[in-house]
């Protein structure tokens, strides 16, 4: 019994009727006939307005029929030529830095791709110089070389540079892949790291609407393009967001994916077909597909396919056999292919060799700019969803039959002399034979006043300047009010609030803000009611394109769920991917739209920097600005979670992404004074690309009032917070250096120390191990050059008696970053190895971080310096049961 069979039927004959039609058709026609028909029903439906599911499967030819193909609106001939210069220049650039200096780069990529860069260039890229957004181009990674040679044509970049090609360590060079830290002018979106592209390219959509939805920004001209392999569809990343785009009804975005049938080591489905998989998936989505497969060589053969059966075979065929068709003689096309069916015999009987080596050749829609120009046309007249543009192109093409469709020509950086004068004469350029005779290829430029160059030129005038480009207009950010920060300084009295709670109460205070307020962006992933921010709900609203199309269940409630279509959060569900892409949009929209956002991203600490360390080196190389939160910090502040719960290392990941300013912040003061310095830094006049990381605290304590002169000791890194009194002079001494939640601990231990040992413990506040560390690197380097510098860290603790004793609820290895410049016997506390479910205090005991293990750890410094007797840390041990 099917499903169907269960609902009620009030007319079970008419269904009856329509069954036995179908067995007729069947028998008369046989099931690709009734197959066909169905196909045509279902079609037809849909043009009347009837609700059916989706197909999630088209015949394997064009979406676009050829009688339905608009007029190509440009001077093809032109176009053609300006192409011919940019795949010429951009092997010659690979080729040469391979020849000199043996450097890599890609050739195959942009010889497939070339058109689809091309139409899009000259017909569909908006500049930024009509309303300073114009279109997001997240441009595939291995293409560069061709998008710097259209540059080059353009004028944009000399031959000396071309010559720097991943040569940048002078300072004017090009790098490898689209880097905006690297070539910040020209780069908007780094996408080299495969599936972020993709990724991205949603969110930065989506946060295009949000800009839009909110009166930020009117960013409805604005198109996000990105340009993709078909192997690259298959990191998980590539199709995480494809939903999230349906059901926003983002059409204002665009996917190509490069279908040349090859990833890096062979065909991206050997045994199937990566387009009719990815068609299937991006239907399924809810997306508008555009299929663009043939180029105009098979417009005829198809349509003399009467029978349906050429239709059936191409999408019969696996991918690895299209790849051997490319290569091989018309005998074995006509044969492997067409001498599988009687219908298919007569088609081939009635093509030449030559006929047959250019269909299955060259002849791909992907080569064609007129076939090309008909999808992107197609994409971005549809209306209330994605498209996705679904291109077969042939890697390697015009490259040589060494090249294209080769299983080895990701790893090929260089053609022959022999092959670059076959080159030349298919692409018909006038380079002289004479220029071809060295061990490098020359440049080849038609000259400044020539047609192409006018021509490229005014059609990039036409669309609104350069692309890709990257422009940052100086928006300095008025500075809030000190009221929310002086708050914070004030302490909290006798109330417990932990530092999560400090940092969700600021945030809440300045976006009340009247000049700044609105361009707080907060980006949560479906934890704002574990961080306490469900106050923000009534006041800011959770961001819906849609509105709020229900009445929410707790609507009598004060702090009720309140979606709006100017709400200001972004509530992203359960995906850290998806909330790092989002934030990372609205940390680059002072670049990508000229209008400067504050997003405050607030996660589990534990799933920020270990689940998405991509996206944040991603987000470093787009130098995004920001504040990034990770909430509930430490290994033994959550110890109820577990183990994949317990972060004991996200500074330590943090430390390795030169972008990231981290603190480890003990107070709400120490937050405010942070977070008022990283608004300075990151939105104030003398803005830097830097963002900020933050852990904070679930562990609820008094929060004191802010000691005086402390804020130049927190922004850099370390200040003492309470000296040891009441002891004598003589008293054995030592530092207590602790960051975060363990600055309590040190407290507690100071006083053991003193109560039971006698012994005197100064108490340090650490709130950035790594800041530390930077500083100290940078005047190792001065030193270097002459300059005599000494680090923060040895000035501060220069003349502190005693060793020094560092804890944290990180491991070890993220103190031990300052270890070197301390003068002082170091010895360190951490949290290493596995987090565990339990009590914090059963945890920290376990780690051996807890008060007495600290004073354990305290007397055996003393200890090993002869200040105290070994026995006292053998009772010290047995006391606090840390003796094992």
């Amino acid at each position: 019994m099917s499903q169907l069979d269960q609902l009620p039927d009030h007319d079970p004959a008419e269904v009856a009727e329509w069954l036995e039609s179908l067995d007729s058709a069947v028998r008369a026609g046989g099931p690709h006939r009734a197959a066909y028909l169905l196909r045509r029903m279902t079609e037809h439906a849909a043009r009347t307005g009837v609700d059916l599911p989706p197909l999630t499967g088209t015949p394997y030819v064009n979406t676009i029929p050829t009688a339905e193909e608009p007029e190509h609106p440009g001077d093809e001939d032109v176009e053609r030529r300006i192409t011919a210069w940019n795949r010429w220049n951009a092997a010659a650039m690979v080729s040469r830095g391979n020849h000199r200096a043996g450097l890599g780069g890609h050739i195959a990529t942009y010889a497939s791709a070339a058109w689809l860069y091309e139409t899009g260039f000259q017909h569909f890229f908006r500049g930024k110089e009509a309303d300073g957004s114009g279109d997001q181009l997240f441009l595939q990674g291995h293409a560069s070389p061709g998008v710097y040679a259209r540059a080059f044509l353009e004028g944009r970049i000399g031959a000396d540079r071309l010559d720097r090609f991943r040569q940048e360590a002078g300072g004017d060079g090009l790098p490898s892949y689209p880097h905006p830290r690297r070539l910040p002018w020209f780069w908007e979106f780094p996408t080299v790291s495969m599936g972020l592209g993709p990724l991205s390219a949603v969110y930065q959509a989506r946060f295009n609407r949000y800009l839009e939805h909110r009166g930020i920004k009117d960013t409805s001209r604005s198109r996000v393009w990105a340009f993709l392999g078909d192997g690259e569809m298959d990191e998980p990343e590539s199709t995480a967001a494809l939903t999230l785009a349906a059901r926003e009804r983002l059409d204002n975005l665009t996917f190509v994916v490069n279908c040349n049938l090859q990833r890096l080591d062979g065909p991206v489905r050997p045994n199937f077909k990566i387009v009719q998989e990815l068609e299937a998936q991006f239907r399924a989505a809810g997306w508008n597909v555009v299929k663009a497969l043939w180029g105009t060589a098979w417009d005829g053969v198809l349509a003399r396919d009467t029978t349906g059966a050429l239709v059936r075979r191409l999408g019969a065929v696996p991918d690895a056999q299209f790849q051997t068709y490319a290569t091989r003689d018309a005998g074995y096309v006509r044969d492997h292919f067409f001498g599988t069916d009687p219908a298919l015999r007569a088609l081939g009987a009635g093509l030449g060799d030559a006929e047959l080596l250019e269909l299955f050749g060259a002849s791909r829609a992907g080569h064609e700019p007129r076939k090309v120009y008909a999808a992107y046309r197609a994409a971005v007249d549809h209306r209330g969803a994605p498209s996705v543009v679904l291109v077969q192109t042939v890697k390697g093409h015009t490259l040589g039959p060494g090249f294209a469709s080769r299983n080895a020509n990701h790893q090929m950086k260089k053609l022959t002399g022999g092959e670059f004068r076959a080159l030349r004469d298919l692409l018909d350029l006038p380079i002289p034979d004479r220029e071809l005779d060295g061990e490098v290829p020359p440049y080849g430029h038609p000259g400044e006043d020539s047609p192409e160059v006018r021509y490229l030129r005014e059609r990039r005038a036409a669309l609104g300047g350069p692309a890709p480009a990257r422009r940052v207009t100086a928006v300095a950010l008025p500075r809030p009010g000190s009221r929310p920060f002086e708050n914070l300084a004030k302490g909290s009295g006798t109330q417990e609030i932990a530092t999560t709670m400090a940092f969700v109460r600021l945030v809440k205070d300045l976006m009340r803000d009247e000049e700044t307020g609105r361009r707080w962006v907060p980006v949560v992933p479906d934890e704002a009611r574990t961080f306490g921010m469900e106050s923000l709900f009534p006041s800011a609203g959770l961001y819906s394109p849609s509105g709020q199309t229900y009445d929410p269940v707790d609507r009598d409630q004060l702090l009720y769920y309140r979606e709006a279509r100017d709400g200001q959060i972004l509530n992203e569900g359960i995906t850290e991917a998806g909330s790092l892409a989002s934030f990372t949009a609205a940390a680059t929209s002072y670049a990508t739209h000229g209008e400067p956002m504050i997003p405050f991203y607030i996660f589990y600490s534990m799933f920020g920097w270990q689940r998405t360390a991509d996206q944040f080196w991603s987000l470093a190389d787009q130098l995004g600005r920001g504040f990034v939160i990770g909430a509930t910090a430490g290994r033994t502040t959550m110890t109820g979670e577990g183990l994949q719960h317990a972060d004991g290392h996200s500074h330590l990941i943090a430390s390795t992404n030169p972008a990231a300013v981290a603190y480890d912040p003990a107070f709400a003061y120490e937050v405010a004074v942070i977070v008022r310095e990283g608004l300075r830094r990151m939105f104030g006049p003398e803005a830097e690309d830097v963002f900020y990381y933050l852990t904070v605290y679930n562990e609820p304590k008094v929060q004191p009032p802010m000691p005086p002169g402390v804020e130049e000791g927190v922004l850099k890194g370390l200040y003492r917070y309470r000296e040891a009194d009441g002891l004598p002079a003589d008293a054995p001494r030592l530092q207590l250096l602790s960051s975060g939640t363990a600055v309590h601990w040190a407290l507690d231990a100071q006083r053991l120390l003193a109560d039971a040992w006698g012994v005197a413990a100064d108490v340090w506040s650490a709130p950035s191990w790594t800041e530390l560390r930077r500083d100290a690197l940078a005047c190792d380097a001065a030193r270097l050059r002459g300059e005599e510098r000494v680090p923060y860290v040895t000035r501060a603790l220069r003349g502190a008696p005693g060793p020094v004793l560092a804890v944290s609820d990180w491991m070890r290895a993220v103190p031990d970053q300052i270890a070197p410049w301390v003068e002082q016997d170091w010895t360190s506390l951490g949290t290493d190895g596995f987090g565990l479910s339990d009590t914090r205090e059963a945890a920290r005991r376990h780690f051996g971080v807890d008060p007495g293990a600290i004073a354990v750890a305290a007397l055996d410094a003393l200890a090993r310096r002869g200040e105290v007797k070994p026995e006292t840390v053998r009772e010290a041990a047995a006391r606090y049961g840390t003796g094992g």
